[in-house]
């Protein structure tokens, strides 16, 4: 079997996990609770939350677990739009989001803010210059993503920022790092960030659990109310075993900058040797992160193909996974036609990834393009 879906999810690892079994059978008690066993509990959260603040380089009490990126997104979003409601209006996203960004954006313009959707080039890469011209001095909240979950294009998240100190507006910045976290080196104060989501199923933990880093100086609305653990944002007795899980997760993960240049050669490997076949045209830009390689087969639709792949034990995805076989909107910003999208595919890597699996994977379409019908 050789899975190339890892932007859709990961294979747990080992670590992560031993981690669930561990906090499910042995360290199972609230870890509200004041006796020793609760603290027990109490300290596989902590530990996570530092962890995960050492790779984004920020305070572990500005880590704040949830269900997944989901979940961190739409926190982010109505929290932002609701605490700065009173000093403006205007939000700036991109056209080429997760849906759990556009779809909170969208619910947000119903609700009477103005929304504006960033267009990318067609490379997939939104220009820092609309961005600068998009940003005013009314805006409330800003949120780009750091890797297209598509194509893999790298997002200007920094000139975004800088963008917002330019006018002096009141914007709070919201990166969906879902993709990234774990795999590129992030600081969020270099970024200048205030919010951040990152999602534990990416990186070989379990599926279930994420987290928002909200910067100590932003306060946002809770969501939901009840007992007030995550001081407050989001209440409800934690997913001690997910969260445990997610902890050891980031302890196996390599370092991502020195991980980094492996899944660049492998990336580099893969366009190459898929280019030789002379039947694929590569869609992702040519500095996208190495971890997500769209492309495309022209005249062969992506779920036919797909298909033909899982039957020789080879996955891929045509798209998002949350997209369910949607024409791809993320395709279609890009300026492709609906009929040139509908032969995407989308590889991801992940550190578990060689240079054969590539091969089997070129093989295995050249070998479709042989036995498929084009359309």
């Amino acid at each position: 079997m050789i899975y190339l879906d890892n932007s859709a999810t990961t294979r747990p690892c080992a670590q992560a996990v031993e981690a669930i079994r561990n906090a499910l059978c042995e360290v199972w008690y609230n870890p509200a609770s004041l006796y020793e066993p609760g603290l027990r509990a109490e300290r596989l959260l902590d530990r996570t939350r530092a962890n995960a603040a050492g790779l984004l380089r920020c305070r572990p009490d500005e880590i704040y677990f949830t269900s997944g990126g989901t979940e961190a997104n739409n926190l982010a979003l109505f929290g932002a739009a609701a605490a700065r409601k009173k000093r403006g209006n205007r939000i700036v996203t991109s056209a080429v989001e997760h849906p759990s960004v556009l779809e909170p954006a969208r619910a947000l313009e119903k609700q009477g803010f103005e929304v504006v959707f960033l267009q990318p080039g067609r490379d997939g890469i939104v220009p820092p210059q609309a961005i600068c011209d998009a940003v005013t001095p009314d805006t409330i909240l800003v949120s780009l993503m750091l890797v297209n979950n598509e194509t893999g294009a790298l997002q200007p998240v920094a000139a975004a920022a800088q963008a917002i100190r330019d006018v002096g507006a009141p914007a709070l910045l919201h990166c969906d790092a879902v993709q990234a976290f774990g795999k590129h080196p992030i600081s969020v104060r270099e970024l200048g960030v205030d919010l951040l989501s990152a999602s534990g199923h990416k990186i070989h933990a379990a599926k279930g659990v994420g987290l928002l880093y909200c910067a100590k100086s932003v306060v946002l609305p809770p969501r939901s109310y009840g007992g007030g653990q995550e001081r407050g944002l989001r209440s409800g007795t934690e997913a001690v075993p997910l969260i445990a899980g997610l902890g050891a997760a980031i302890e196996a993960l390599p370092d991502p900058a020195q991980q980094l240049p492996r899944m660049q050669m492998l990336n580099r490997y893969a366009r190459q040797t898929l280019a030789q076949t002379g039947l694929i045209t590569v869609l992702s830009p040519a500095d996208a992160s190495p971890y997500v390689l769209s492309l495309a087969l022209p005249g062969y639709r992506s779920e036919t193909l797909l298909h033909f792949l899982e039957a020789r034990e080879i996955y891929v995805s045509s798209g998002s996974a949350c997209a369910k076989g949607k024409p791809s909107h993320v395709l279609r910003a890009m300026g492709y036609t609906d009929r040139e999208a509908d032969s995407a595919l989308r590889v991801s890597f992940s550190r578990e990834n060689t240079e054969a699996d590539v091969d089997a994977l070129a093989r295995a379409l050249c070998d479709a393009a042989k036995k498929l019908r084009k359309r």
